[in-house]
């Protein structure tokens, strides 16, 4: 039996939770975190919190005092000893509650906790590599928001369910301008001439935890990291490319459509990462 946290409640998985009057559930009003526990720690939580709470302000929610990191934190940690879990996947989701789209009952946040577990191999090197298709029916818009992980998932939604149907691991979705955005599920970096490139923030990405430490580490091992705007063509002229999140940490791109990449640098960096810093590379 598996079990969630709701409002600071463990109750059954099954158990109903959200009312037809959700604010959540009828409009997106709300943000998450996906983050993990391995080696007994929740792997980068001061980074997750912190990117949450800048999207709560965003979104003009009224913090309680009691609702700070610190009780999080100890939500979490209860949830996963009850789900009896030593490698978790956790998605923390926070939400404004009932009320119209012009009169919410009130600001304050709602939240559910779920865990997952992690298989043995997670964070480790794909051996394979991952299968990628360019999605173009739902462009990501760029504005202050787009930088948070909020419940407003359309066009990465619409971009994984595309990537089902073409068989393919993941699809990279592409923002108003139809320049490079990020994937489905995760940043993306290419690779030139041994020049790294990821897509600037100001492209409407994902200000990805994951993305940030693996810049900071790349530059501490002397790779140049540029960030950017890249356009489709860029992309398939790449030598490499790989995505990142918070999950997998680093997978390497086989193909996008019909263009073939190598992973000889990305080999290179992955082990680079293992040896600077096991625990959050794991």
């Amino acid at each position: 039996m598996a079990f969630i946290n709701y409002n600071g409640k463990i109750v059954d998985i099954s158990t109903p939770v959200i009312d037809a009057n959700n604010r959540g559930f009828k409009y997106g009003d709300g943000l998450f975190e996906t983050f993990k526990f391995k080696k007994n720690q929740l792997i980068l939580l001061d980074e997750h919190l912190a990117r949450l709470w800048n999207g709560m302000r965003l979104f003009d929610f009224q913090i309680p005092k009691l609702f700070n990191p610190d009780f999080l934190e100890n939500e979490i940690l209860q949830l996963i000893q009850k789900n009896k879990l030593t490698s978790a996947r956790i998605r923390l989701t926070v939400f404004r509650g009932p009320g119209g789209l012009f009169d919410p009952l009130h600001h304050h946040p709602q939240f559910i906790i779920e865990t997952g577990n992690l298989p043995d191999n997670n964070g480790q090197l794909n051996t394979n590599g991952l299968h990628c298709c360019i999605y173009r029916n739902a462009l990501k818009v760029i504005d202050q928001f787009s930088n948070c992980k909020h419940n407003n998932y359309l066009p990465y939604m619409m971009g994984a369910l595309f990537a089902k149907k073409e068989k393919c691991n993941d699809a990279i979705i592409l923002n108003q301008n139809n320049n490079i955005c990020d994937s489905s599920i995760a940043n993306i970096f290419m690779i030139k001439n041994g020049i790294i490139y990821t897509p600037s923030l100001n492209e409407g990405c994902i200000a990805g935890i994951m993305r940030k430490q693996i810049m900071l580490e790349l530059n501490k091992l002397n790779f140049e990291v540029i960030e950017k705007s890249i356009d489709e063509r860029e992309l398939i002229e790449a030598d490499e490319v790989f995505l990142t999140n918070s999950i997998f940490n680093l997978k390497w791109v086989e193909t996008i459509e019909n263009k073939k990449f190598g992973n000889k640098i990305i080999q290179t960096i992955y082990h680079d990462l293992l040896k600077t810093n096991n625990l959050i590379f794991c």
